[in-house]
């Protein structure tokens, strides 16, 4: 069904109610405030006519097999709303009341008036459904903005987390590249010491040649101050 003649509908409806209450309220009062109620009436009264036009185009418009279920239940409303005038025409004559009872004798108003009692009745169910519908439309509404901010919720931690993993995955890059730094430094701290045994073993291979007595511990210690020179090149380049 057309969002647009429902709602419609439900202003018929309402107005509908308001004007029946009106009515019997008019047809017991005299004088002043009579006259002013049924002004009231007769506001309602072309209300409901422009809603019952507005209805009527709203249905033509739509597609055949909705407009033909529309259009029934337009009927029952333009019914309904002609018998709201012959109650407004009714109280409105003079002798209201005399002629009320003359009328209700001679042409058996009483069946009109309880065929129009129970289509107020049908008014108001269609009343109570609508409001049920827009009660539920509400709550789907409200259903789908909570969803929509437990999404965001969700599309935050995942984008602080994705910034931790970021975080560590440069900082083990930058460990790979003082681990990498260190074993440069010690492949050459090792090819130094390499290269210094065989120097001084070269040396003490000349010496002894030369019948020269080498003491091996000024040799040792040599060896021992080379070596801590190294130790202190990587601990220089582990703190830079």
């Amino acid at each position: 069904m057309s969002e647009v003649f429902e709602g419609y509908e439900r202003q018929y409806c309402e107005v509908s109610a308001s004007l029946f209450r009106k009515c019997t309220t008019a047809s017991a009062l005299d004088g002043e405030k009579k006259k002013q109620k049924l002004s009231e009436i007769q506001s309602g009264v072309e209300e409901a006519e422009s809603l019952i036009r507005k209805m009527d185009l709203e249905a033509r418009s739509l597609q055949p097999s909705v407009k033909a279920g529309l259009l029934a239940k337009l009927r029952e409303y333009k019914s309904d709303l002609n018998n709201l005038k012959s109650e407004l025409k009714r109280i409105s004559a003079p002798n209201a009341r005399q002629a009320t009872r003359e009328e209700l004798l001679e042409s058996g108003l009483a069946d009109t008036l309880a065929a129009s009692t129970d289509q107020r009745g049908r008014l108001m169910m269609t009343t109570e459904r609508l409001n049920q519908s827009n009660d539920k439309i509400k709550e789907s509404r409200r259903t789908i903005l909570e969803t929509e901010e437990l999404g965001v919720s969700i599309l935050q931690d995942l984008h602080q987390q994705r910034q931790s993993l970021l975080h560590a995955h440069t900082t083990l890059h930058g460990v790979d590249d003082n681990v990498g730094k260190s074993k440069k430094i010690l492949a050459a701290m090792s090819k130094r010491m390499d290269r210094n045994k065989w120097i001084i073993g070269g040396i003490i291979a000349a010496l002894c040649g030369a019948g020269i007595e080498v003491a091996p511990a000024g040799a040792a210690r040599a060896a021992e101050d080379d070596v801590s020179g190294m130790g202190m090149e990587v601990g220089a380049a582990r703190a830079a």
